[in-house]
């Protein structure tokens, strides 16, 4: 999943950008103008912004694409100047947009580190998230020396060589979708394709098609035929996030396709064998969820073939001091800076906070200091910027 920032003056053309880009399983935030954009953009790490502001160049090291009523060449070359990786005309054609938002973000530092290193055949980490065939990632092991995260890279490496279907489960921003990756770098299918889905972010009217794919002519916006993302997945792993807010038709179906390895495409009576590994994770408590008849007991059990907790940032807050010199080193590295250091007790500080965002929270507020503050953080830095702006 990326994280995307669109500015836009036109609430409609937002909230338009916003509910496709969600679709397409992105994390989308929204603002209307240039300056609260860039609000926004302090508070959190983004992989990619759409500007619809005129005249209004993002002095960012993130990618970002203008869109813009003017469509003249004379336009298109002024965004370039300006250092945009693309230019979208309106009204948007969503397709070109889409196309745009893709190649944008291949663009990305970590997605350009990516592609360097497959070149030269050494592997590195992540992939953005629709990417369909997962790059190559370092086999490496969660970040931190806790005992709950040796507890969790030794159940990932005993996991991930096998077949099974694996449940994780833990509050937001403790790192599953990260935790759902290594179990597929780790394992015999890593060279084929990790494809993501959001339950979550997928109306429930759609889910079938997304997951099952359609058949020309299937419904009225069926246009051509698509493969769904069981099909996408096929000799590699399929990650259904958010597992628990799909709805109970779609868990029939999912369930059917767990016992025949087989799915349908809507609009067909034809059979195709899919062969996928099937992990899921979700923040919701299952068990709770099937006493209120939200979630079927037997899919449950059919997923939970091994079940793998995350723990919360709360429960490994000896791990703040690594993980920040991790993020330090990360985020620098994606703003071409030096990398900051970061006083004693300004992580003691840290360490004092609530963490209610987990890891990604962190994520977030490393950022933060390190676009606001000078070469050392220090304590009075955390003080101030650790709960936002002031």
């Amino acid at each position: 999943m990326a994280n995307i920032l669109v500015i836009d003056p036109s609430r409609s053309m937002r909230n338009t950008l916003k509910e496709r880009l969600e679709y397409e399983g992105h994390a989308v935030e929204v603002a209307e103008d240039t300056i609260s954009g860039m609000t926004v953009y302090a508070n959190r790490h983004f992989d990619l912004l759409l500007c619809g502001q005129p005249d209004s160049p993002l002095r960012t090291s993130t990618p970002w694409i203008r869109l813009s009523h003017d469509s003249s060449p004379e336009s298109a070359v002024l965004a370039m100047q300006q250092g945009a990786v693309d230019f979208v005309t309106k009204p948007i054609n969503m397709n070109r947009l889409l196309d745009a938002v893709r190649k944008g973000l291949a663009k990305t530092p970590a997605a350009v580190a990516d592609a360097a290193d497959e070149a030269e055949s050494v592997p590195e980490e992540v992939v953005p998230v629709r990417r369909v065939r997962a790059a190559r990632s370092h086999v490496g092991r969660i970040v931190g020396e806790s005992v709950p995260v040796k507890r969790l890279n030794t159940l990932i490496d005993k996991v991930a060589p096998t077949d099974a279907r694996v449940l994780i489960m833990g509050a937001n921003g403790t790192g599953k979708e990260l935790v759902a990756r290594w179990l597929h770098e780790k394992s015999r299918r890593r060279d084929g394709p990790f494809v993501e889905v959001n339950c979550a972010a997928i109306p429930s009217e759609l889910i079938e098609s997304e997951l099952f794919g359609h058949e020309k002519g299937a419904f009225t916006s069926a246009v051509k035929q698509r493969k769904g993302k069981f099909e996408q997945a096929h000799n590699g792993t399929l990650f259904l996030d958010e597992i628990g807010d799909m709805s109970l038709p779609a868990q029939a179906k999912v369930l059917r396709v767990l016992q025949e390895r087989k799915i349908t495409r809507v609009g067909s009576d034809r059979d195709i064998d899919v062969n996928v590994r099937v992990l899921a994770a979700t923040n919701k408590d299952i068990p709770r969820e099937i006493s209120r008849g939200e979630f079927r007991e037997d899919l449950f059990h059919r997923l939970s073939v091994i079940i793998i907790r995350v723990p919360t940032l709360a429960e490994r807050i000896d791990d703040i001091p690594i993980l920040v010199d991790h993020f330090l080193e990360t985020i620098c590295g994606e703003y071409n800076v030096p990398v900051k250091k970061i006083e004693a007790e300004a992580l003691a500080e840290l360490q004092k906070l609530p963490w209610t965002g987990n890891i990604r929270e962190l994520r977030n507020v490393v950022e933060r200091l390190v676009i606001l503050c000078e070469n050392t953080i220090t304590v009075d830095d955390v003080k101030m910027y650790a709960n936002g702006l002031q």
